[in-house]
């Protein structure tokens, strides 16, 4: 199918945003703004952040990114609340202001990766403790794990790099109480036992993930930020996974370790200036975001107008965010 509307969009893709709003805060992906009446205005971009920095610019990913985060909102809101209170344009999402837990959550059910807190990373490195973890000798890069673990990290903003923890270590160095991490931790495994179910129907599987989590007004914990996304996930083809491991290829992936992988092939892992990319190459991203939205969600994709701004705005307007 002929996405020609990606093409187009290149020519002004969606950067970052100018709304009139006090207090915006820049993320790596998402601009946020709070609201006077306690809510928070989440406007996800197109930029694109690898190895903790934001390298270019996908058409159509923070659509892709803000659409799926409120599918899998609306598929996981009977395990854990989250903070989507609605949709009111294709890149916005407005959310219940939460205090944002300081650990990240990541699942991982297979060995892979090339960023330096990947398990394979480590793994190839000679490590076989990894994260608190005991991993056997023998071990084959994208091989399944006997059962998900939790690899947790500390939350580093723009800039800087997230730190590997041991789950132990998120309660013994005052990361979170005892309580809060157990809630933490069961809701995850909750969540992602579900994506995994959803993504198998869909032919896929999905990889491995990472979650947030924050405390809302009234001291419950509640999922953050987004859920299954190809930014915060690893979705493989399920069909072809075998036989391309057996041969020791990689998979056919569906989220942006393609990206990771065509750096780290140039020796970038997150050291230094990036590598230039050319046009192709960001069309070619954003060509596998739509695709795994498609796949996920079982719909047709509808690409919204660009410029982003100016609809942007007459959306918020609309649904009284805007005055």
């Amino acid at each position: 199918m002929s996405r020609d509307y990606i093409t187009q969009a290149a020519e002004n893709p969606f950067q970052e945003t100018d709304l009139p709003l006090p207090d915006r805060i820049m993320g790596k992906v998402r601009d946020l703004y709070p609201l006077e009446n306690g809510e928070l205005l989440l406007v996800t971009t197109d930029r694109l952040s690898a190895f903790d920095r934001i390298l270019g610019l996908a058409p159509y990913k923070g659509q892709v990114l803000n659409q799926l985060s409120a599918f899998w909102f609306d598929k996981t809101d009977g395990v854990i609340p989250n903070h989507k209170i609605s949709v009111p344009d294709p890149n916005a999402t407005l959310a219940r202001k939460a205090k944002t837990l300081p650990v990240e959550v990541v699942i991982r059910g297979y060995i892979t990766g090339v960023t330096k807190t990947a398990l394979w990373y480590r793994y190839d490195l000679g490590e076989r403790v990894i994260y608190g973890h005991e991993f056997p000798d023998g071990m084959r890069k994208n091989q399944a794990l006997s059962e998900p673990i939790i690899t947790p990290t500390t939350k580093g903003g723009p800039g800087s790099h997230d730190e590997r923890l041991t789950c132990a270590e998120v309660v013994d160095q005052g990361h979170l109480d005892g309580e809060t991490w157990e809630k933490v931790q069961q809701a995850s495994l909750e969540v992602f036992r579900l994506g995994q179910k959803v993504a198998r129907e869909a032919g896929l599987i999905l990889v491995d993930t990472k979650y947030e989590f924050g405390v809302d007004e009234n001291d419950d914990v509640i999922i953050i930020d987004e859920v299954h996304t190809p930014d915060s996930s690893r979705f493989w083809l399920a069909d072809s996974y075998i036989q391309r491991f057996e041969a020791g290829e990689e998979p056919e992936n569906y989220d942006k370790e393609f990206l990771r992988l065509d750096y780290a092939a140039q020796g970038y892992r997150g050291d230094g200036e990036p590598p230039e990319m050319g046009q192709a190459f960001w069309l070619r991203v954003a060509e596998r975001y739509v695709s795994l939205y498609e796949k996920l969600t079982g719909e047709p994709f509808q690409p919204a107008a660009y410029p982003v701004g100016p609809r942007l705005e007459e959306n918020l307007r609309a649904s009284g965010i805007l005055h």
